[in-house]
Order: structure tokens, then C-alpha cells, then sequence
């Protein structure tokens, strides 16, 4: 008899909702499906679920048919979901033992488009604003820097799409909070400022996205060599300083290849580990103001 009830139970559970997911015995499953207005999939939408006081405790992307699945143990939660374009969606859930917690079809709401700024030249307002870079270091810890100089302009037109940037940076201004290795950055071996005392970025192709992401495709001159980037742009909005100035925010990423500007000092390590890695990363955070 005993043997029977176990027999059944598992087959049961075997063919249930938790099937195919290995869930330990204080966990359970939480899952929902992101749909667009429009009654259609959401692939790749942000999701993040937090406990009661903030903490985040699983975060990821839904799949192509805008479906996620996550397991966590049992207990009261919050879950975000964000998509470019779209209004951010917030709700708590419970999640018990081994249950599925399945809030079904969650449909997200078009965003409104951010307001732009007005026509007319802006400048970077250089106490606002910030050019980060990243670097790995011997194939293990990330080494961040930083350009303590550097000064631009938009022009921006009644065609969005059509405004035009150019960006100055003091090279000999990189900062890795480390003399020795700023004096090496500055050298012949990366920067060399003494020949090429700027970077230089100019661009008059803004493509949009969708919501408020767009790339910005321009020309970066770095140790005298030109190349065409692509940059990664999130546009957050306008807002009024403390003066009740207008400004216009955004932030932008990109990844830069060295070799491709002839930065290819390259010291090996012991195991043949390079010291300094192929790739730097960079994060720009910029605030524009009017030109005056």
C-alpha cells in the first residue's frame, strides 16, 4: 500500500508543472510570460527579483518567446521587468515550497518618449560629466581609470537623427589613481602624449534604437589613427540645475580594440598571460547645458 501511494506521487510529480526543474526542498519555481500590447512575445526584456528589503536575488533576460523561469527559495518577493520602450513593471509575488508561482501574462505599457532638447549648439558641462575606462589587468583584476579633461559640443537639429558631436579629451589627463602606471599610460607604449596630446571624437549620425537607445556612429582619433565607433547611447532626459538652466543628460558605452589604434605594447607574464588586456571598455556619463 505504502509502496503504491510513493509509486503515484512521484509519477505525479514527475509530470507536473515542476517536472523538468530540480528544486531543492525549501525552493520554489517563479515564472511569467512579457507580452507587448500588442498580444506579442517580449524577448530579451530585463527581469529582477528582490527579497522584501531591496536585495536582489536572481536577475537575467526572457527568452525569445519573453518567458523566464527562475528558482529561489521560499518566501515574499518583488519582481521588476524592464524593456526598451516600454513603462517598467513592479509587483510583489509569493513564492511557496516546491510550487510553480506563475503570474502568468504580464503586459507591459509603451513608454512615453523622453522630451528632447531644443535646437541650437550644448556643451558638456565637464563638473557633471565623467570618461571612465576599464582595462583587465594580467588576465585577472579589472585596473579603472579615468580623464580628468575633456570638453564637446552638440549641435542638435529640429531632425533629431541628424545632430552632430565633437569631443576633445586631454590624453595626458588619464588617471588610474597610480603615478608610475599614468607616467607608462602617457608614454610612447599607449598614449603617447608627447606626439598626440588629444583623443578626438566626431560624429553626425545619430540612429535610433528604439525608446530612448540610440547608436552614435563617429570618428575616434586616437595616437593619430582614425577608426569608426559605434556608441552605445541611453538618453535619460532633460532637467533644470540648481540655476534653473536647462540640461540634457545620457549615458553611452563602447568597447575599443587597442590594436586597432597601434596600441599593441604587449608584455607576457608567466603561463603567457598578457599583462595588460586586448579590449578597454568605456563608460561615459555626460551632462549638456546650452552654449552660452
Amino acid at each position: 500500500m505504502m509502496g503504491r501511494w510513493l509509486a503515484s506521487r512521484t509519477k505525479q510529480h514527475q509530470t507536473g508543472p515542476l517536472a523538468a526543474v530540480q528544486t531543492p526542498s525549501n525552493a520554489g519555481v517563479l515564472s511569467c510570460r512579457v507580452l507587448s500590447p500588442a498580444n506579442e512575445p517580449v524577448p530579451h526584456a530585463r527581469f529582477a527579483v528582490s527579497d522584501t528589503v531591496g536585495r536582489k536575488l536572481v536577475e537575467g533576460g526572457t527568452d525569445p518567446f519573453g518567458s523566464f523561469v527562475a528558482t529561489v527559495p521560499a518566501g515574499e518577493y518583488r519582481l521588476a521587468v524592464l524593456a526598451e520602450g516600454y513603462m517598467p513593471y513592479r509587483v510583489p509575488c509569493t513564492v511557496t515550497e516546491n510550487s510553480l508561482a506563475s503570474l502568468g501574462d504580464v503586459t507591459l505599457q509603451v513608454a512615453q518618449p523622453l522630451e528632447m532638447p531644443a535646437p541650437g549648439d550644448w556643451e558638456i558641462d565637464l563638473a557633471h560629466s565623467s570618461i571612465a575606462c576599464t582595462a583587465r589587468h594580467i588576465g585577472l583584476a579589472r585596473v579603472h581609470g579615468r580623464f580628468n579633461s575633456f570638453a564637446g559640443v552638440v549641435r542638435i537639429t529640429d531632425d533629431a537623427a541628424q545632430t552632430a558631436m565633437h569631443v576633445v579629451i586631454d590624453a595626458a589627463t588619464i588617471d588610474t589613481n597610480m603615478r608610475m602606471r599614468d607616467d607608462h599610460l602617457r608614454s610612447a607604449d599607449f598614449l603617447d602624449v608627447a606626439r598626440f596630446p588629444t583623443i578626438e571624437f566626431y560624429s553626425n549620425q545619430f540612429v535610433p534604437r528604439g525608446g530612448n537607445r540610440w547608436d552614435v556612429i563617429g570618428e575616434l582619433w586616437l595616437r593619430g589613427v582614425a577608426r569608426t565607433v559605434t556608441l552605445d547611447m541611453e538618453y535619460l532626459g532633460l532637467g533644470n540645475g540648481m540655476q534653473g538652466e536647462a540640461r540634457a543628460a545620457c549615458r553611452v558605452t563602447t568597447e575599443l580594440h587597442r590594436d586597432d589604434f597601434e596600441v599593441n605594447w604587449q608584455t607576457m607574464l608567466a603561463r603567457g598571460i598578457a599583462a595588460v588586456g586586448p579590449t578597454i571598455r568605456v563608460d561615459i556619463d555626460v551632462q549638456v547645458v546650452p552654449k552660452s
